[in-house]
């Protein structure tokens, strides 16, 4: 608890440049990643990651100093050739992106590497902490750190909130906005450049290999909670700065642990609640989904069974056993009879001797369910000229699906029919 109030009080300058400068990363960064998230171009992150090392390695042989506007420098251009290169390769070969971002990140790493190795063994005593730019020094950050981190963070957040439109047109529709006369070229440039500048920057706390993980996890965390891009964007910021925060605190109760990789344990741990609990897209939910519509066909077929007998019999309500039911719908004894079991519960059957009937509300139900499959099989077969033979499994689907607002327009098209194609009478509520 002490070491709580300690760290969260911000007393300490060297805690409010760690714990700001990584809040400060994380959100502007997670921000500018949704757009690319958003635009499918994921892995550019990583490939611009990847390729600012050799960049930040010339910046150095050229000034034989760690000056941070040179090395940023240095960083952005190779960043930027990076980009170049992918567009080259993807335009002028039959290489998909995917491939060229995998040739262009593994050939400027590569080079980075070795510009590194040959710095490391020139002697000079100034390149002492550029390694820092693989992993990251987060626990290291001083003022000038933290001043560096707000500048990018203001210009990305007031780039963002003036192109907001633009960036949010080309994500979602980007031949559109070159028909209606939009600068795309431009815009795409804008933004390919505030992806470079985030990672610039961002590798001084997370490092080249982890860089990609800040810019994208965030991201595709908030994608599963929202289809707004608005509140996506807020809650991509609103997860990264939770996750910066959250590992910076994690390095300072556990000194041996390093800031960078924490923030993306943390992000991706979020990510990972994200793509199982989101109450719309998780992946609990939508098994949930898919169980409940399971279960719904399942018990309108068992009641269709019910009507069909129904039919046969000329009476609705007479009691049918189970096996009677299975002639009529294929299924195990057993699923059967929790099937009616559940139909009883719900009031749409009754048990009698020698099975179980339709209640007054389970023939509506299941009434309904018959109508629209006929009501289906006669639009396709009049509407579609689909032959009558193969209409019957497309019926069987769309029964449990169609609303009541195109299952009024349904029968407004084909003029209230009476039978379907096979000369079955199709049923109506006040028949």
């Amino acid at each position: 608890m002490n070491s709580f109030l300690e760290f969260f009080s911000f007393a300490d300058p060297n805690i409010r440049y760690v714990a700001f400068g990584a809040v400060l990363l994380t959100a502007s960064s997670a921000i500018v990643g949704s757009f690319t998230f958003l635009n499918k171009k994921s892995l550019i992150g990583d490939a611009i990651a990847h390729a600012v090392l050799p960049g930040i390695c010339l910046g150095f042989i050229v000034s034989q100093t760690k000056n941070p506007v040179i090395l940023i420098t240095g960083a952005f251009i190779t960043g930027w050739l990076s980009l170049l290169a992918v567009e080259f390769i993807t335009a002028r070969t039959r290489l998909k992106e995917d491939t060229a971002i995998g040739l262009v990140l593994s050939v400027f790493f590569g080079i980075g590497i070795v510009m590194l190795t040959v710095i490391q063994k020139s002697g000079n005593a100034a390149q002492s902490g550029l390694d820092h730019f693989l992993f990251g020094k987060a626990a290291a950050l001083v003022g000038d750190d933290l001043i560096a981190f707000g500048s990018v963070a203001l210009i990305l957040l007031i780039v963002v909130y003036f192109l907001f439109k633009e960036f949010a047109l080309l994500a979602f529709d980007k031949d559109y906005a070159r028909s209606i006369g939009f600068p795309v070229r431009i815009i795409e440039l804008v933004l390919t450049s505030l992806i470079v500048l985030a990672v610039v920057i961002g590798i001084q706390a997370v490092g080249v290999v982890l860089m990609a993980a800040i810019l994208i996890t965030p991201a595709a965390a908030a994608r599963f909670w929202t289809n707004k891009i608005t509140v996506m964007i807020l809650l991509a910021s609103i997860f990264g700065a939770v996750s910066g925060l959250s590992g910076a605190y994690i390095s300072y109760i556990a000194p041996a642990m390093p800031t960078g990789p924490w923030i993306v344990i943390v992000i991706s741990t979020i990510a990972f609640i994200s793509f199982f609990f989101a109450p719309k897209r998780g992946v609990i939910n939508r098994l949930f989904r898919q169980a409940t519509i399971r279960r719904t066909i399942n018990d309108e077929n068992v009641l269709k069974a019910f009507y069909q007998l129904g039919e046969e019999n000329k009476n609705f309500f007479n009691p049918h056993p189970a096996e009677a039911v299975l002639r009529k719908r294929r299924m195990q004894h057993g699923a059967m009879i929790k099937i009616l079991e559940r139909l009883q519960a719900q009031g749409y059957l009754e048990k009698a001797k020698p099975g179980w009937t339709l209640t007054e509300e389970g023939k509506l139900r299941a009434q309904r369910v018959v109508k629209i499959h006929r009501l289906w099989e006669l639009y396709l077969t009049t509407e579609l000229r689909i032959a009558p033979d193969h209409v019957h499994d497309d019926a069987d689907t769309i029964e449990h699906l169609l609303t009541p607002e195109l299952e009024a327009e349904l029968e407004r098209i084909l003029q209230f029919p009476k039978a379907d194609p096979h000369q079955s009478e199709i049923p109506y509520r006040d028949r």
